[in-house]
């Protein structure tokens, strides 16, 4: 499974990727894995406020329906657009352009709750 070293993770198989004063948000490699070939994204709303742990976002695979959570608090600023005419970039790009959103942090301390990649890499094993 490809961890990448400069990202954070969640216990729920998101990646976060600081981006200033904002957080850009997919799913990991692993997680991507398990769910097989995405097939539909149901994006959060642009300006929706979300606390750390709040679903915000659906992946639907050919297996499941996978509610994606937000790392941290705060506002969504962007969402990835393309994954509405091509869902399957989560697939072949997770940490490239599979990406699904990105959050205006509120606090960036709240980072410090998040998993380095030797921790995300113990946690799937």
């Amino acid at each position: 499974m490809n961890v990448p070293d400069e990202l954070l993770y969640t216990e729920s198989h998101e990646w976060i990727k600081r981006e200033g004063d904002n957080v850009r948000v997919g799913v990991t490699d692993h997680a991507q894995s398990e769910l097989t070939d995405v097939v539909y994204v149901e994006l959060p709303k642009m300006d929706r406020q979300a606390n750390a742990k709040e679903a915000i976002a659906v992946v639907e695979s050919v297996k499941a329906a996978s509610d994606i959570y937000a790392p941290v608090k705060g506002t969504v600023v962007e969402v990835n657009k393309a994954l509405e005419a091509d869902p399957a970039l989560i697939n072949r790009e997770p940490y490239g352009q599979g990406w699904i959103f990105v959050l205006k942090l509120d606090n960036a301390d709240d980072l410090k709750q998040l998993k380095d990649a030797k921790a995300y890499k113990k946690q799937i094993g």
